[in-house]
């Protein structure tokens, strides 16, 4: 088929040849596209870049770190010594403050001591410590402003670009962009928290208008079922035979009903779900199983500890189990070829707190959680590294906003949207740096006409896989939509 003749995107598609036609005639099938995939992939063909390509990458694979709830920079990274100078006074930033929930309180300095760390010398507090042995890897980015102050549009707006429902998760356009390394496991897989879902729940890593088979697979490391309906339950009826019987039955329906709706993607992704459902019956469970990492591995990501039981209230082992367990899948993963792994720290707002949302009692809550996620985020650091992947594995660390500088009760900070702190590690960032500051209260960017936006962060990840963020595109509804909006400038600062 000459290449004048495919469909354009605006042509109707009563004139546009049928996409099964098309694809026979340029590949020989689904079968020959298919081959040609793996044959790219495998460098046998001439060109060995993927299509999506638009430069030489730095990256191949993405783990995006996300503290649901808004983790405060002013008590892991973003150091004012103007608030121990101040704590207890009453803050006036010079401005007028409209908090979301309160009126402003006096100064408050972090509860926990700063420390400095590296070579570069970054101060960090007590209950990320872990993270010191990390920093001289690590581009920390502490100018990021937010658009909201609400839990769910912010959490959207890191999370897909936009601060509404509708619109495709990172991981999903990573995944539509870049496609698969691994005919067997999904390319784009989110572990929540395993308390439950963050703000927003599944819509976060949704594939919205792009093909459905980009959205992210959820698991659940370290519950007894996992994945869950992967295997069918015990004492079922169900057997390898019937089971293979019943798929030959759908697929021949399916065929039949795909061949009558051939411009709907539903029943297609559908139809590769189950098929990678199938596949992943005999891989997941291996990719999962960290029984038998060596002792100095589960020493390294603090599951050596051998405690069974936890008790109600909020703890630093259990949450050292649960964060280190997904961290240490995730490089499973990512070995396994994964291109895109989503951990998730803290579940929707309940009480007691079981995430970053301290209005109450900082110490409380931030204090167990971060040295969770610290231990976690460390070892996967230092296990990449040493496994020669930090290399070309990116990692994001975010929230939706940060927290005030200023006391909510006396314990406690509300929302900060107005500055807040982000980083970047691997995939050719450059290590030991800090580009951008807050100001001296960490209320807000110190340069306010220069911050640092999610658009910005986003522009970098992608380029750093070999993405132009203003090239990857999909219409929809009449506009051209991409990850970044219409916003977003590469942070070429903190590349390598």
């Amino acid at each position: 088929m000459p290449f004048a003749d495919s469909p354009q995107p605006n042509q109707a598609l009563g004139q546009a040849h049928s996409r099964r036609e098309f694809l026979w005639h340029s590949g020989g099938g689904l079968g020959g596209i298919a081959l040609a995939g793996m044959l790219g992939r495998d460098r046998l063909l001439g060109d060995t870049r993927p299509v999506g390509l638009h430069h030489a990458p730095r990256a191949k694979r993405v783990v995006q770190l996300f503290m649901g709830g808004a983790a405060s920079h002013l008590d892991l990274f973003d150091h004012k010594p103007l608030l121990a100078k101040r704590h207890g006074e009453k803050w006036d930033p010079g401005e007028t403050v409209e908090l979301f929930q309160s009126s402003p309180g006096n100064t408050f300095q972090s509860p926990w001591g700063w420390a400095r760390h590296g070579q570069c010398g970054k101060p960090l507090t007590s209950i990320v410590s872990e993270l010191g042995q990390c920093v001289d890897d690590i581009a920390f980015i502490h100018n990021v402003v937010g658009k909201t102050g609400v839990h769910s549009q912010a959490t959207y707006l890191q999370a897909t670009g936009f601060q509404r429902p509708g619109f495709p998760g990172m991981g999903a356009w990573v995944s539509y962009g870049l496609g698969s390394l691994n005919d067997n496991l999904p390319t784009f897989v989110v572990l929540p928290d395993h308390r439950g879902y963050a703000s927003n729940g599944p819509k976060n890593w949704s594939a919205a208008f792009l093909p459905a088979a980009h959205q992210g697979t959820t698991l659940f490391p370290g519950r007894a079922n996992p994945i869950a309906d992967l295997h069918p339950p015990g004492g079922s009826f169900v057997n390898r035979r019937s089971e293979a019987d019943t798929q030959s039955l759908l697929a021949k329906f399916n065929r039949a009903h795909a061949e009558a709706r051939e411009a709907d993607s539903r029943l297609e992704a559908r139809i590769k779900s189950y098929e990678l459902a199938a596949r992943m019956q005999l891989s997941a469970p291996e990719a999962l199983d960290t029984s038998g990492e060596p002792a100095h591995i589960r020493q390294l990501y603090g599951l050596d500890h051998n405690v069974q039981t936890w008790p109600k209230e909020i703890n630093e082992i259990e949450e050292i189990d649960y964060f280190s367990r997904k961290c240490l899948v995730a490089r499973r993963l990512l070995e396994r070829g994964v291109r895109f792994v989503q951990i998730w720290s803290g579940n929707d707002n309940g009480f007691p707190r079981r995430n970053w949302d301290s209005h109450e009692d900082i110490q409380r809550d931030h204090g167990p959680l971060a040295r969770g996620m610290a231990r976690g985020t460390a070892a996967l650091i230092l296990d990449l590294k040493q496994r020669g992947m930090l290399d070309d594995t990116l990692i994001l660390w975010t929230t939706e906003f940060g927290r005030m500088p200023c006391a909510q009760g006396s314990k406690g900070r509300d929302h900060n949207p107005f500055v807040f702190t982000n980083w970047l590690a691997g995939g050719g960032i450059r290590g030991g740096v800090t580009h951008g500051e807050s100001d001296q209260w960490g209320f807000r960017p110190a340069d306010r006409n220069n911050p640092t936006n999610c658009h910005d962060i986003h522009a970098t990840i992608l380029h750093q896989l070999g993405i132009d963020h203003e090239q990857l595109t999909v219409r929809h509804d009449g506009i051209d939509r991409r990850l970044t909006d219409v916003h977003g400038q590469v942070i070429h600062p903190i590349l390598a």
